[in-house]
């Protein structure tokens, strides 16, 4: 149950593209709200509220708002992908002006336990609902549009008719900037081709997907970025989640032994014998890169797998130089100990006797 609202005060999403509608026969949905946006004498959705990237102003009298609840346990990484900068910025603007989400369901003619179950990611919304709340936030609309009809194809299988439906409203091209900072479009530049190289090593097939939604979600958080202590380390962590949530996991850890198929070594060898004990050698490997720490296997994936350089690591994952090494080091020692582990049938040494030196 919703820890702020009764959930049966909030409206059912409206029935996909060819299922029956309301008990009427009209097909349009019941619930006011979704149609607001084409109901004459309705006005259009306010600018950004105050506060809500633009200038604070006094938080206005009267009780303030519960706090914002945790997202849902259920809810996707393509979803969380667009969630979770509406929520940072619905935070930013509670905390600079006092917003709640009563004030913001007020000022977009929405109830409150609809905005308190978009925020939850418990609703999955129209796109002309979540573009309004956009506006009102100040959030780059064109992004979120592309990581809201993502999330809609990948994990809520939605329709491609009940997503132009949704859209139809509120046009995607209404945003006020269709292009990205150029910071953003310069980092890209230089970032995505190594960013292209790590995905192929977990996914395959989809790396386009991956490599859109880490920078669309770049695009949103642009300025989070920027004011990060490291921005290359920002960005390497948002590509990295994206990949993880696509990678098969075995036991929790990646499962990339596909990527044994596509080696260096393999692409060099002479004979099929040869071949095969390298594509052996290779799976065994990757078994045991799987279970390295997060950022030992990032190394060793750079390191093995595409032969950059320590310098040229530590740029990408945006860590240190010593972080690198040492985590190299320690991933070397952990390897060398789980592929050629001490033999058994190997005679101890005999014991000294009285009076040897060690």
């Amino acid at each position: 149950m919703n820890q702020f609202d009764d959930p049966s005060a909030v409206p059912d999403e409206p029935p996909l593209s060819g299922e029956p509608g309301p008990a009427d026969g009209s097909g349009t949905p019941a619930t006011p709200e979704k149609d607001r946006s084409k109901e004459p004498g309705l006005p259009d959705p306010p600018g950004p509220l105050p506060g809500a990237g633009g200038a604070p102003h006094a938080r206005r009298p009267g009780r303030p708002g519960r706090p914002l609840g945790p997202i849902a346990a259920h809810v996707s990484s393509a979803h969380r992908a667009w969630l979770g900068p509406v929520r940072e910025a619905y935070l930013a603007a509670a905390l600079s002006s006092g917003l709640t989400m009563s004030r913001l369901g007020e000022a977009l003619y929405v109830s409150k336990p609809k905005i308190s179950e978009l925020l939850s990611g418990k609703l999955y919304p129209r796109w002309e609902l979540l573009f309004d709340v956009a506006v009102a936030l100040d959030v780059s609309v064109w992004p979120l549009y592309r990581l809201w009809r993502q999330a809609a194809l990948e994990t809520q299988h939605k329709s491609r008719a009940w997503i132009e439906k949704s859209s139809a409203a509120r046009g995607t091209m209404m945003a006020t900037r269709a292009t990205p900072p150029m910071e953003h479009s310069a980092f890209r530049d230089i970032t995505e081709g190594g960013y292209r190289l790590y995905a192929g090593v977990f996914l395959t097939g989809c790396c386009d997907a991956v490599l859109e939604e880490t920078y669309d979600r770049l695009w949103l958080s642009w300025d989070q970025a920027l004011a990060s202590h490291d921005t290359r380390r920002y960005a390497f962590t948002v590509l990295r989640s994206a990949v993880m949530a696509r990678t098969p996991h075995i036991d929790g850890r990646p499962e990339f032994s596909e990527a044994a198929f596509d080696t260096i070594a393999l692409q060099t060898a002479t004979d099929v014998g040869e071949a095969a004990e390298q594509v052996a050698e290779s799976m065994a490997l990757f078994k045991a890169m799987s279970r390295l720490p997060d950022n030992q296997l990032d190394v060793m994936v750079l390191r093995v797998l595409h032969g950059m350089t320590d310098e040229d690591v530590s740029h990408f994952l945006g860590l240190p130089l010593p972080r690198v090494r040492s985590d190299e080091r320690h991933a070397i020692r952990f390897l060398e100990d789980t592929l050629s582990p001490p033999s058994h049938d190997e005679e101890p040494p005999p014991p000294a006797e009285e009076g040897d030196q060690p």
